[in-house]
């Protein structure tokens, strides 16, 4: 896992401008805290910074391979499972290696297969290939997107890494938000593509992007697709176990020391166990972590997409398998530290506006990297199985994203209530922006030949879900994780489970009356009783009274002083979040404190220019 970035331009001598591409990998160095390197041509630079997983004395990026024509040189962030398949298939094809790197057999893969390599990769990875021999770059991004990859067209070329930070210190972009860049920021809407910096673009989910001479072509290698399932339940829950047995053993190849995250939720505690029952003929035990909070059994209040604690549920975990675990316990003071905000908001390089459920995962992590260099989630389960409660009530009926539908009485959506001033809604216009979003990735949702009712509009919800609300949370997961050089896997993002789960129909993913069915059918006999019939929890956030009060006294101070980011704001709402008693502060009026936050952190850490 690491940090990439590059520059390609076909009218300057790239190798003088050293000191630029130095600052551009610099900006990496958290993704990559193992060691860096530079590679130059007169059209080309390429920038790395590396986290050592695999083949730790090799593995040195940027890598070239020579061949009759010219030389290709890449630079790769992340990690192909099925390398060692791969590798033996290249020998077979007459290719010889001079490491045991993942990073190698791509590059190989490469040369010998061509673009045409994405179709034999199974695993997380964003590379970008310089080939000389046609003086093209190359740009890869995995099938669900669970590596970052953004780009910057320029004059004579473009200008890549890992996040916009890398991209931000290139002379030639400046850090400009225009309207369609708030209207991202504000809308909890993840558009494929799009960045809330002018200019910029992600590669999208299974895409390749190729520069050359003639300019910037964008080719998609891979999306969802639907296809009858056949498969009776007993058959679909069988295979489910045999996918997941395979993932696990894969993602758990790493030459460093490893553990998971573990919530006592049912998609974490099924990797746990699998990862248990893998390492146990290795003779090792598996490593588990957990957050909580101080007197989070006192303060504790329930929502419908996190209705119960998660400590007694971990440790039945931990208690049932044996495993080595330890619960990182963060208190009020440490989640408001404004260091810890500003490494959280420049992780993201956006004012995500989530407050402490950002701050607590950037230091989850950060302890978890004392003990781990890789760590498996359960990230994804929810999208792929259908674990959210909007999937199973009127929310899924709502002619809108569901995560952001009101329409059961009680029910909270991920996102609180309106957060900017009068003057900047009028002309962001968020509603019809939402609608527009929605409407345009309804249309993109591939329904079956008269495909109709309960069984149609199931497949948009999981559709949506898989394209959009999956992008937000493995974006989070990535930065958080990389910014103190922690390798996050996700095995629920196994294109091969999503694809296959993606088509069995709605009745047999909720067979047992309840959510994700297939995924507790799969592994029920792992698991102790009570997690494999918890409900749905989400991530935690701390209801510590002085979090609260903190983060009023610094909304507070933003306030007084006439910060810029309280131009965004609505000021009378924000006035008000400020002075109510801290056991009265709303979930909306905490989210509005929170993003004024982010907000100002922000505006002080990256001084955008605002177009509106």
């Amino acid at each position: 896992m690491c940090g990439i970035t590059g520059w390609v331009a076909y009218q300057r001598d790239l190798t003088s401008h050293r000191h630029d591409l130095e600052a551009m990998t610099q900006t990496m160095s958290c993704r990559g805290p193992d060691a860096a390197g530079t590679w130059y041509a007169r059209h080309a630079a390429l920038g790395h910074r590396r986290l050592a997983v695999i083949d730790l004395p090799g593995g040195a990026q940027p890598m070239t391979v020579g061949t009759p024509d010219g030389d290709v040189s890449m630079v790769y962030s992340g990690e192909a499972y099925n390398y060692t398949e791969l590798r033996d298939e290249l020998r077979r094809q007459g290719h010889g290696f001079d490491t045991d790197s993942d990073t190698e057999v791509v590059l190989r893969g490469y040369v010998q297969w061509g673009e045409q390599l994405v179709e034999h990769l199974n695993g997380m990875y964003a590379f970008a290939i310089w080939d000389a021999r046609s003086e093209r770059l190359v740009m890869v991004r995995d099938r669900m997107g669970i590596k970052p990859f953004y780009y910057c067209e320029t004059d004579d070329g473009v200008v890549f890494g890992s996040e916009p930070k890398a991209i931000l210190a290139n002379p030639l972009v400046s850090p400009v938000v225009g309207r369609d860049g708030l209207r991202e920021l504000f809308s909890f809407v993840k558009t494929p593509g799009m960045v809330i910096w002018e200019g910029m673009r992600e590669v999208k989910p299974g895409e390749i992007v190729v520069v050359d001479r003639q300019g910037l072509r964008r080719r998609t290698y891979w999306r969802l697709h639907s296809q009858p399932h056949t498969d009776s339940r007993e058959e679909t829950v069988a295979h489910v176990r045999e996918l997941l047995d395979d993932i696990v053993k894969r993602q758990l190849v790493a030459d460093v020391p490893r553990c998971t995250l573990l919530s006592g939720g049912l998609d974490s505690s099924a990797l746990t166990a699998l990862s248990a029952l893998h390492l146990a003929p290795q003779g090792e035990t598996v490593r588990s972590f957990a957050v909580d909070f101080p007197d989070q059994d006192k303060h504790f209040q329930a929502i419908d997409v996190a209705p119960t604690q998660d400590t007694p549920y971990v440790h039945a975990v931990a208690e049932h398998l044996g495993n080595r675990h330890e619960d990182i316990i963060l208190d009020g003071t440490a989640l408001s530290a404004p260091a810890v905000r500003r490494a959280a908001v420049g992780a993201r390089d956006i004012p995500a506006g989530i407050g402490d459920r950002d701050n607590s995962l950037y230091l989850l992590f950060a302890a978890v990297r004392k003990h781990s260099t890789v760590a498996l989630s359960g990230e994804s389960a929810d999208e792929v199985f259908g674990g959210y409660p909007w999937f199973h009530d009127d929310r899924r009926h709502a002619e809108t994203f569901p995560w952001m539908a009101r329409q059961q009485p009680g029910a909270q959506s991920l996102v609180g209530g309106r957060q900017v001033s009068d003057d900047l809604a009028a002309v962001l216009d968020l509603e019809s922006y939402v609608a527009d979003s929605y409407r345009t990735a309804v249309a993109e949702t591939p329904l079956l030949p008269g495909e109709k009712g309960l069984d149609a509009r199931m497949r948009v919800v999981s559709h949506l879900h898989l394209t959009r609300m999956v992008q937000i949370l493995l974006d989070r997961k990535d930065r958080m994780s990389m910014a103190v050089g922690l390798e996050v896997r996700v095995p629920f993002c196994d294109h091969r489970l999503v694809q296959y789960v993606f088509n069995a129909p709605w009745s047999l993913k909720t067979f047992d009356g309840r959510e994700k069915s297939l995924l507790r059918a799969a592994t029920r006999e792992l698991l102790p009783a009570s997690v494999a019939e918890r409900k749905k929890s989400g991530y935690p956030g701390t209801f510590d009274p002085s979090y609260v009060t903190a983060i009023q006294d610094q909304a507070a101070d933003l306030l007084t002083a006439g910060h810029p980011a309280v131009g965004l704001i609505d000021e009378r709402a924000l006035s008000a979040a400020t002075t109510v008693a801290a056991d009265a502060v709303t979930q909306g009026q905490r989210m509005l404190l929170e993003r004024t936050l982010d907000l100002g952190t922000w505006f002080e850490t990256y001084r955008p220019e605002i177009r509106v």
